[in-house]
């Protein structure tokens, strides 16, 4: 999965997860943190549309 574009489907959300996991102690201002940053904003755009709970 290429950092620039959106999560596509349920196998790249599984990526993006495990991704993120691996980058949980990421200090901010890093290129780790950065990475981490950028799977944060296209998990949670992919949960908003995908993933949405009942109210």
């Amino acid at each position: 999965m290429k950092m620039n574009q959106a999560i596509n489907n349920e196998h790249e959300h599984e990526a993006a997860l495990e991704a993120i996991e691996q980058l949980l102690e990421a200090e901010p201002g890093t290129p780790e943190g950065d990475k981490f940053d950028i799977l944060a904003k296209m998990i949670e755009e992919y949960e908003d549309i995908h993933h949405k709970l009942n109210e």
